[in-house]
């Protein structure tokens, strides 16, 4: 998946249970409510340093039941909040 510059949601339930448990990580991580996050929200500026995203991505993988990075057969790095939902829209099992 190389390239993800057309952002299209096609499943709401997945995008609300990403910013559902994003809330979850920040606020564990420092008791605040996390940014707003838009499709065009950088990741490195959301608040979560690489722990928080490991742990916000196993938690996804416990809620959603899958993991889109290991499922991938192309390594993927999403820059942004959208190319994050679009990979795991694009990756969920069929």
């Amino acid at each position: 998946m190389n390239s993800q510059a057309a952002i299209v949601t096609t499943d709401p339930s997945i995008r609300n249970t990403i910013l559902a448990l994003y809330e979850e990580v920040v606020q564990g991580k420092d008791g605040a409510s996390g940014a707003p996050l838009t499709d065009d929200t950088v990741l490195l500026e959301s608040g979560l340093d690489s722990l928080g995203f490991a742990i916000l991505v196993a938690r996804l993988d416990e809620e959603l039941g899958y993991d889109p990075f290991s499922l991938s057969d192309d390594p993927y790095y999403p820059q942004t909040f959208g190319e994050f939902v679009t990979f795991y829209e694009s990756n969920r099992p069929s």
